[in-house]
């Protein structure tokens, strides 16, 4: 009775899950072509910050320099779509191997030789920038003036990962529907167990027999891989790609905001802080332009944060559970009161 009682939450989760993602799809149908194009971008950049969520909400590896692995991802997809006309499945494939591969050689230097906290993460700021200048100079990847996929003709095609803008919405949103399951599993799993024991005592965790190296470098290790897949369905949506565009730091800020302000470590809260920040800051843009005064997307930005850190600093979506976790005790506990009073009498 116990674990029948326990696996409910569960269940109820995901049927909360499932049903969202339905009518995100059934609204994918009639929504117009901006809002198509806005909530694409959303689920992408969902998609890529519940990868840098795992990494520092779960294993407590603090990185701020993802774009390294969304430009890897992205750059895949390019050159093995525009140069050798390969289906972006396997650009997708590759990015995600070669960004993995990466991850854990970035890691496996770094740890090697204590490294850790915030001068890892500098160090991914590093690997990020030196990228950016090396795929800046290379031709063969397009250099400065980039790469730009041939204009869509004909019919969508799932194959080539190629269609029009709602095409790219559902693909977007299957993307993100995908990451939040794989993130609930992971936490739930043995592996989440372990990794989350070593985001909070790192020292105790070696000492109860957790392999801390290991495990540091896989969890970088799937968090380039699966950042990478992201990047590669981000080049794909936009057209082209630039060295300063997908491995600027502004792809980097972008990528970590988003799990900030929805809450780290959780399934849904990438997605929701996705759906606050990015269509605040287009509108943020576009009151800027109107007014004729620049830069209200950045103020927005840090207000949003100063705001989620000062009054949420768990983030948004543990607001949420928290706020109806405790209804629904209050709820219980009125109706013991009942019943017991009903029992008295």
């Amino acid at each position: 009775m116990q674990k029948r009682f326990e696996s409910r939450p569960d269940f109820v989760g995901a049927a909360a899950g499932m049903a969202l993602f339905a009518a995100l799809a059934l609204l994918g149908a009639v929504f117009n072509s901006y809002l198509v194009s806005l909530l694409t971008i959303v689920f992408i950049f969902a998609f890529i910050g519940q990868s840098w969520s795992l990494m520092l909400g779960l294993g407590g590896q603090l990185s701020i320099g993802h774009a390294l692995f969304v430009g890897i991802g992205a750059y895949s997809v390019a050159v093995l779509d525009i140069r050798y006309g390969l289906s972006p499945w396997l650009g997708l494939l590759v990015g995600s191997v070669i960004a993995g591969a990466v991850g854990a050689a970035l890691a496996w230097l770094s740890f090697r030789f204590e490294v850790r906290g915030i001068y890892f993460g500098l160090l991914t700021i590093a690997a990020a920038e030196f990228a950016r200048v090396m795929f800046g100079g290379w031709d063969f990847v397009g250099g400065m003036q980039g790469l730009f996929f041939p204009a869509q003709s004909g019919e969508s095609s799932l194959l080539m990962l190629r269609g029009s803008a709602r095409f790219y919405y559902f693909v977007a949103l299957a993307a993100v529907a995908v990451g939040v399951g794989v993130t609930a599993l992971i936490s739930k799993s043995f592996l989440g167990y372990v990794w989350r024991a070593m985001r909070d005592d790192e020292d105790a965790s070696r000492a109860l027999g957790v392999r801390t190296f290991l495990h540091k470098v896989l969890v970088v290790s799937i968090s380039g891989a699966w950042a990478a897949i992201g990047g590669g369905l981000l080049a794909l949506v936009q057209g082209s790609i630039f060295p300063d565009s997908i491995m600027g730091m502004g792809i980097s800020v972008d990528v970590l905001i988003g799990p900030i302000v929805g809450g780290l470590g959780t399934a849904f809260g990438p997605l929701l802080g996705a759906l606050i920040i990015i269509p605040l800051d287009h509108l943020m843009s576009s009151f800027s332009d109107t007014i004729g005064l620049p830069g209200l997307n950045n103020v927005a930005y840090g207000i949003v944060l100063i705001g989620v850190v000062w009054l949420l600093p768990d983030g948004v979506w543990p607001a949420l559970v928290g706020h109806f976790e405790a209804k629904k005790e209050v709820r219980s506990i009125r109706s013991r009161i009942v019943q017991t009073q009903e029992v008295g009498q």
